[in-house]
Formats: C-alpha cells, structure tokens, sequence
C-alpha cells in the first residue's frame, strides 16, 4: 500500500475512533479496568496469589509496603526457607501455585520426576518446526510452538480438568526448551550466531537447567542458579488481574483447548508496558549511561530524567520504565528482593557501578514523576526494574528477558486456567457503551 493512502487511511481512523476523555468520566467507565486510584475493578474471585499494596488503618485505606502471597504463604517466606536449607524452591512453587498446599519431601521428588519425565519435545519438532521460517523474535516463536504443540496431543481439545492438568505440566516442563531453542534459531538464522543446541538434563532443577543449556560450556555456579530460581519463583504468579492472566480467563472461559489460551497469554506478556518492559527499563538504562556523564552526580541524573518525561529523550514516550504498579505504591516486593541480590552479584562480579547507577535512578524518579504527572498514589520501582539487571549480571541475552518471564509465569497462567476450569465460571463478557451517534445511510452514487 502507498505510504500516502496509509496516512491518509490512518487519519480516517483517528478521525472515526478516538472518543472524547468526557465521555468515560459522564459513564463512571473504568479505563483500563481500574478506579481513578489505579485499583482494579473487581472481576472474580481467586485462591491462588494476593497482591497487596493497601490496609485499612483507623478505618482509612492506606498504602503500605507490598506484599505478595502465593496460596496464603508469603512469597518472602518460601524464599527464606529454601535459601535456610541452601536447595532450589521454583519446582516446590509450582506444586503450591497448582495444588494449594506445600508438598512434603516425597510428593515433592516425584513432581520432580514428573516434570523430568515431560522435559522434552516430540521427535524432530526442533529441526522441523522451531528451525523453519523463525519468528524475528522469541516470544512470537513460543507462542506458534505452543500453537504447533497442539498437533502433537492426542486430546488437544479436551477441557476435563485432569487433561488440562496433564497438559499444563507439560507446557510448563517445556517452556524452558521452547524459550532457549527459540532463540538459538534466531541468532542462528538472522543473526548468523553458531547454532549451540544442548538436549536437557534430567538431573538439573528448571533454574540449573536454562543456564545448562543456554551456555556453550553448560557451566554456570550454583550462587548463579540459585539467582535465577528466585527470579522464576518471583515471576511465577502474580493475582488473576494482571494482563497476560486475565486474558488467560477470558480465552478460557471461551471453553477453548490449552495450547490456544497459553499463545494467547504470550502474546499479552510480550507487551512493552507488561513482560516486556524488562527489556525497556534495560535499553533505557543503557541511554541513560550514555548520556550521563557521572553517574555519581543525581543532579546530571535527575535533569536526564525530566528530559525523557518531557519525551525529549529515549524513546521520547515520556515514560520511565520499571518504575510504578498498578497495586503497589510504597514497594513492589518482587523488586526489593531482587535488588538485594543484584547488589550481592554485581559486587561480586565487580561492577558494582552498574547497580549504583539503578539506585539512584530508583531513588530519584519517584520524586521526577511526581513532580510531573497528577498521583493519586505513590511509585515505587516495579519487578521490571531489576530484572533486567539480574539477567544482564547472569550473562542472559537481552532477547530472553521476557521468555524467562514467560516460563516462570507459565505456571500462574495454569493455576487459574484450572480454577476457572473447576469454577465452571460463565464466558467473560464485559459491556461497552456505544456513544456513536446516529447516522443515515446514503446511497453510493450520491456520496
């Protein structure tokens, strides 16, 4: 199509569908599913995880420090208990997230064993199907393997809950494969990379076993691991609101098969204002370092700030990523966790200035936006914040970032599928109000 029909075509679009901001304040609609606080609108019910960011004090709502709570249990706590016995913890989250309870040692093993047991792909599907026409990038290539899984089950469409639980486990036994295979063939086919293709150990944990397969020399150490499994343990669940999972209901209430509900949540966290803004806070970091001179000056840091607010800089959206949440306002939980032990590695690693410069940028633009925009609560840095710099110490490409998110979340995105499953819930159908006004029809010739 000619670049000028395009824009043209485009203004008619703009012309015929951006609605007046009045009209969602005269019909109390909530843009985004959320109250004028950020609070989201109440659209089920769930036992899986707690996201909380306010109390009630003296009879008043509050903002207090968050908290994430996976099946009752803090999310703090499980990652004090696994690092107390010095093991791994992401496998015995996924067992909590699906089953509702802690599974003692032996129920533990054999989820293990189960998971081992599903950690492969069906024959050739790596060299027919993820290595042929690849996608620019990951998320879109685990998204059409997911899709393509389909094919290779038995009973794709069935919806008993047993099936779906098989399923489920599966999917998440494989994503890691999915999301480390996907990229091998992008960097060997569009960026002309050795191809490194390392089958999975059956010995490894999920955490031990990305970075197993993800190295050329399949050498990681165990501080690294152990790093990555909280990351997975931190990104696993986060309350059924969230994007990629609320769209995980809404494809599922559908009473459509797993494989098409899984794509369906990919292709929502892949979003730069959702799992994909990991990536963003990472590149914009990076220009942030370029662009100030001393990174010890919050002054030069701060004027930079207000410079990509006032959409001057970066990528001139006048967002600073990683920064803000939609429930948490004094801390993201996920985030604190992460920082500390960022700092721990970065230190050890030597490049304590990498992480120095993520502090102050964290201390100094909740008082930038502030200063900016009307709040009606307050910001904090978000899990996306530190991510990036976890995976960035882990030696983990950028291309990954999300994908890593996603075989985390994998597991959330199967906990509330089955429950919405079990609820025998009704097809989700919110209601939009049509504010068109009427028009007549006339007649080709005399247009």
């Amino acid at each position: 199509m000619e670049k000028e029909i395009l824009e043209k075509l485009k203004n008619e679009i703009v012309k015929s569908s951006v609605i007046n901001n009045e009209l969602y304040v005269k019909y109390e609609v909530k843009r985004g599913l959320r109250d004028i606080s950020g609070k989201g609108v109440l659209a089920g019910l769930t036992e899986i995880a707690d996201v909380v960011g306010t109390e009630i004090k003296n009879g008043e709502l509050c903002s207090i420090d968050g908290k994430l709570i996976y099946r009752g249990i803090d999310v703090n706590d499980i990652i004090n208990g696994i690092k107390k016995e010095g093991r791994f913890g992401f496998e015995e989250t996924i067992y909590l997230l699906l089953f509702g309870r802690l599974p003692n040692k032996e129920e533990l093993n054999r989820f293990h064993d189960i998971i081992v047991e599903y950690r492969n792909l069906p024959k050739a599907f790596v060299k027919d199907i993820m290595m042929k026409s690849t996608n620019k990038d990951v998320m879109n290539t685990m998204a059409r393997s997911v899709l393509t899984l389909y094919n290779f089950d038995e009973n794709p469409d069935d919806i008993s809950l047993e099936n779906v639980l098989e399923q489920s486990i599966q999917l998440i036994s494989r994503a890691s494969l999915l999301a480390v295979y996907s990229y091998a063939a992008i960097s060997y086919y569009r960026k002309e990379k050795s191809l490194i293709i390392h089958k999975p150990s059956k010995e490894l944990s999920i955490a031990e076993n990305l970075l197993y397969m993800l190295r050329e020399d399949k050498v990681y150490t165990d501080k690294e691991a152990k790093l990555l499994d909280i990351a997975l343990i931190l990104h696993a669940e986060h309350g059924g609101g969230n994007n990629s999972t609320f769209t995980n209901h809404v494809i599922t209430s559908s009473g459509t098969d797993t494989y098409s509900a899984v794509s369906a949540s990919l292709a929502s966290l892949k979003g730069y204002k959702h799992g994909g803004a990991n990536i963003k806070v990472t590149k914009m970091m990076d220009d942030i370092k370029i662009n100030v001179k001393n990174w010890d000056d919050d002054e030069e840091i701060a004027a930079y700030l207000e410079k990509i607010l006032n959409k001057e800089a970066f990528d001139k959206n006048g967002l600073i990523y990683g920064m803000g949440h939609a429930v948490y306002s004094l801390s993201d939980p996920r985030a604190v966790i992460l920082k500390k032990y960022a700092k721990e590695l970065a230190t050890e690693k030597g490049i304590e200035s990498e992480y120095k410069i993520y502090a102050k940028v964290e201390k100094i633009a909740p008082k930038m936006i502030s200063k900016h925009k009307k709040m009606y609560k307050g910001v904090s840095a978000n899990v996306d914040f530190y991510s990036g710099l976890v995976y960035q110490i882990l030696g983990i490409p950028e291309e990954l970032f999300t994908p890593l998110f996603a075989v985390a979340r994998m597991v959330g995105w199967s906990a509330h599928r089955m429950e919405e499953i079990a609820n025998h819930a009704k097809i989700i159908r919110p209601a939009y109000k049509n504010v068109c006004e009427p028009k007549e029809y006339v007649e080709l010739e005399s247009r």
